[in-house]
């Protein structure tokens, strides 16, 4: 969010050098009048409308509620070409050159310039570099883990750590019955009228269709860490950075497919005359 601008007006020339403060209270404000008491706090986005705003950029949103997904909306999901060619390559980089070298310097640096590549193809393009940041940040902190460590499977920390997160919120959410992809959802549609996105909650068939759509998201994160824990606990680097590729993308895209189909069994586009 950007930081308030407070940036003060240059003083009147002819008292450039004293600049009285007397006489910078009395110059009327351009600033309108906000309620006594009012704070720039009262002015920032709540959390509501920040959540909104994030849902709205995540894969998920790709596709409204009750809509047909298509292949072109699952490839910008996945960050389209450059994204999927971002966000597969240096896991991919690490693995042939691990394999090949067994060394763990250049394993671990190569992915981290394959990043940057992409970092600096977005700048020299004048593109986003969301994606690419969040992307070279994790390859980054996984180089860094491996080399304090000095064992190569330490560059798969993050990504465990990171499922890990993942499984537990979601878990939590089904046990509190508010459903994470429920909760997403609710926010990709228009507000109610005092401002809440939670219609879903009220009618039974949503919200069993949207508890069973996260269930298979706890299916997702599980299914990896079952496989990549014990990998990496017994130090087998090129079998579990080979399986990271497989469950990453891939899975996910396949995951999100199936959601979009199940959140289209209960919400129908409004401009669908057969909408219920």
């Amino acid at each position: 969010m950007p930081d308030h601008d407070d940036t003060s007006r240059p003083a009147d020339a002819h008292d450039a050098t004293t600049a009285p403060l007397d006489e910078a209270r009395a110059r009327p404000s351009a600033v309108p009048d906000r309620p006594s008491g009012a704070t720039d706090a009262d002015d920032a986005p709540s959390f509501s409308a920040q959540f909104r705003a994030a849902v709205q950029n995540a894969g998920i949103a790709r596709v409204a509620p009750g809509e047909t997904p298509s292949g072109r909306a699952l490839l910008g999901a996945v960050g389209g070409v450059r994204g999927l060619a971002e966000s597969v390559l240096p896991g991919f980089a690490f693995l042939v050159v691990y394999a090949i070298t067994k060394e763990l310097v250049p394993s671990v640096v190569i992915p981290v310039v394959v990043g940057l590549v992409f970092v600096v193809l977005r700048l020299v393009q004048r593109q986003s570099l969301t994606m690419s940041f969040a992307g070279i940040a994790g390859v980054v902190v996984s180089a860094a883990l491996a080399l304090f460590t000095g064992r190569a499977e330490s560059n798969f920390i993050p990504g465990i750590v990171i499922n890990s997160v993942w499984l537990v919120g979601l878990l939590v959410s089904l046990a509190v019955r508010w459903p994470l992809i429920g909760v997403v959802v609710g926010f990709l549609l228009p507000a109610n009228d005092d401002g809440s996105h939670v219609d879903w909650r009220a009618e039974p068939a949503k919200r069993r269709v949207l508890t069973v759509a996260t269930w298979i998201w706890v299916g997702l994160f599980a299914v990896r860490l079952a496989v990549e824990v014990p990998l990496y606990v017994t130090a087998q680097v090129e079998l579990l950075a080979a399986v990271k590729l497989v469950l990453g993308v891939p899975l996910y895209a396949a995951v999100l497919w199936v959601t979009w189909l199940l959140v289209r069994t209960v919400f129908v586009r409004r401009e669908d005359p057969a909408a219920v």
